[in-house]
């Protein structure tokens, strides 16, 4: 599976933006999907997840209230939109997909994924 991540920028404090990651080839609607992110000199760490149809989402607490996941199936994409961005929000944000039966929770840890995009970098300015 290629995914393709796009999106990110340069902003300032309280702005928004927002990724995609398409599927090419792919029928993302068999995929779990989640956006990781890394700071420099950090960890990679966990920002969202959605469950294949969509109705089930996770967030990092760092996240909740600011960020929405979400897919169109149809357009073979999903999305992270992130509001009120703080220059803690600063990093490389990837995406990452996994194959997975309809039922399955969903995945939080970078090790559950198999297939990774490239990344986008996003910077908040204060």
């Amino acid at each position: 599976v290629q995914l393709q991540a796009c999106g990110g920028g340069l902003v300032q404090a309280r702005d928004s933006l927002r990724l995609s990651c398409a599927a090419a080839g792919h029928d993302v609607s068999r995929l779990f999907t989640g956006w990781f992110r890394q700071a420099p000199g950090k960890e990679r760490e966990f920002v969202a997840a959605i469950s294949r149809g969509g109705g089930r989402t996770d967030y990092a607490n760092s996240v909740k209230g600011r960020f929405t996941i979400s897919r169109d199936n149809a357009k073979n994409t999903v999305y992270l939109q992130l509001s009120n961005m703080n220059p803690e929000d600063t990093a490389i944000y990837y995406c990452a997909a996994k194959y997975g039966i309809l039922t399955a929770a969903v995945p939080i840890s970078a090790d559950d994924y198999n297939y990774w995009g490239q990344g986008t970098v996003v910077t908040v300015s204060s």
